[in-house]
């Protein structure tokens, strides 16, 4: 059985709302040891995430255009806001969590799987997930670190799932969450099932395919083809 963002996540989410000033996000990053909070309406809706960079974009705008005193003219000020600076200068304009936040937020849904949390993360390169309900309302967040929890579990745990997975039809010896699998088979492509559904075990790292067959059934299929 794979395990979904539901058996992982955090449901005790740190999180603000779009109102909370520049100070209450950063007491908030620094109490809680967390890099990015969930920014939510009144409805508990995520609207976006501030993260430590949504902060610090406001304290490097600050310090390049207004250290020392010094505050550019009116135009160059429009132009770094329309321009491909605008988000940060924008940004360093903010004084609430709305302001700051980057938006829309990246989400996932609790039944969603561990393997598409991991790879929406990898695509947006984000390190967390806020997981909402069918409303978009907050459920919990969902980290790297929690994604990789599926990879702790006892081999034990591991070769018995494989087994029932596999019914009983091939010997399962497990170390550090590498399977091995041996065995004879009937037909090849028994075996070859038997490799895939080893493979989608939660905390399977690998499968060693030692398995044998006494009938190549995929050796007989027709070729499909044409010039």
């Amino acid at each position: 059985m794979r395990s979904t963002v539901e058996n992982v996540m955090t449901t005790d989410v740190a999180a603000v709302n779009q109102n909370a000033s520049f100070h209450t996000v950063a007491e908030l990053l620094i109490s809680r040891g967390v890099s990015g909070v969930p920014v939510l309406d009144d409805d508990n809706r995520v609207l976006g995430v501030v993260s430590e960079a949504d902060l610090l974009a406001k304290e490097e705008f600050k310090e390049r255009y207004y250290g020392d005193g010094y505050r550019p003219p009116l135009r160059a000020r429009i132009r770094h806001t329309a321009g491909s600076e605008g988000s940060g200068y924008r940004k360093s304009l903010g004084e609430t969590a709305g302001a700051l936040m980057t938006s829309p937020a990246h989400v996932t849904t609790p039944d969603a799987a561990i393997v598409t949390a991991a790879r929406l993360m990898d695509r947006h390169g984000v390190k967390r997930l806020p997981v909402v309900d069918p409303d978009g309302r907050l459920a919990g967040i969902v980290s790297r670190r929690d994604l990789i929890k599926v990879f702790l579990r006892r081999d034990q745990d591991i070769e018995q799932e494989v087994r029932e997975a596999l019914h009983g039809r091939a010997d399962v010896t497990v170390t550090d969450a590498v399977v091995t699998l041996t065995g004879t088979y009937a037909e090849r492509s028994h075996a070859v099932t038997a490799v895939r559904l080893a493979e989608n075990i939660d905390g399977v790292v690998a499968v060693r395919d030692e398995l044998a067959w006494k009938h190549d059934d995929i050796a007989d299929l027709p070729m499909w083809g044409g010039a």
